[in-house]
């Protein structure tokens, strides 16, 4: 047995759920795994309910830097960031006992707003309206002023964020081994006064963006943090950087990242 012994569940704790999964919280104490009731004291964290339910998962924890994360669907459900179901969750137990730990490392970004509180998101950052109104964004990367943007709003997304929103806003799909912050465009208004570049673009982690929203009238903006919605009024300043920071996933054997996407998509 490895040290790797602690298990947290992250499910909707309803009593229903509860009921229905019992025979798995057994399943686990047999294979000697000890169940906590407070994530600060796992060292695997598991999620129960697909990719949104692994997303809160990970930012409802904290983005632990010293934890093991792994997701878990239901019967025949595709996930990008799951790789077991719960048919088969002795896959998961075998894969954790195992000596040589097959782990999949995930880059997260950082957004710091109006130079404030700073949050991680594995997925993405987005900034929109939140009326029938276009905002106004100037971008600067690395402090040097690239566009200025008019539509609805910019998506800002990690590699495995780039199959999420990014996607649907024609972003391209990015290898999670490239580290890397990708920036899509939400409707962008191109004329005489606003030009943008007209498609998503990439950056190299090292580098800085920020985003610089003008406060023209009753402009109401909205910041999401992986697809929940942030509670700040007056959004003015976004500050997007990515550092070594990863999320440490348990990698189901022969389903990389690509097999993932091959079935999600195609």
């Amino acid at each position: 047995m490895t040290d790797r012994n602690k298990m947290f569940f992250y499910f909707h704790n309803d009593n229903e759920t509860t009921e229905n999964l019992k025979p798995l919280f057994s399943l686990a104490k047999e294979h000697g795994f000890e169940l906590v009731e407070n994530s600060k004291h796992a060292n695997i964290i598991v999620s129960i309910g697909g990719d949104g339910m692994f997303l809160q998962a990970v930012r409802k924890t904290g983005f632990r830097q010293d934890a093991i994360y792994a997701g878990i669907t239901g019967k025949d459900e595709s996930s990008l960031y799951c790789d077991f179901n719960l048919d088969r969750f002795d896959d998961l137990l075998d894969s954790v006992l195992r000596d040589e730990l097959e782990v999949r490392r995930f880059p997260i970004i950082t957004a710091q707003i109006n130079d404030g509180t700073k949050f991680y998101c594995l997925n993405e950052v987005s900034v929109q309206s939140t009326i029938v109104k276009t905002i106004v964004i100037d971008v600067f990367i690395d402090d040097q002023l690239f566009e200025t943007f008019r539509g609805d709003g910019l998506v800002v997304s990690t590699p495995t964020g780039s199959t999420g929103y990014s996607k649907s806003a024609n972003g391209a799909v990015v290898d999670p081994l490239i580290p890397s912050i990708q920036v899509s465009e939400v409707a962008s208004m191109n004329n005489n006064n606003y030009r943008t570049l007209g498609s998503s673009f990439i950056l190299n982690k090292d580098r800085k963006l920020r985003l610089k929203l003008r406060q023209e009238g009753n402009v109401h903006p909205i910041i999401s943090l992986d697809n929940e919605a942030h509670s700040i009024q007056r959004i003015e300043n976004v500050v997007v950087t990515m550092d070594d920071k990863v999320i440490k996933t348990v990698k189901l054997k022969n389903n990389s990242f690509w097999d993932r996407v091959r079935r999600s998509f195609l």
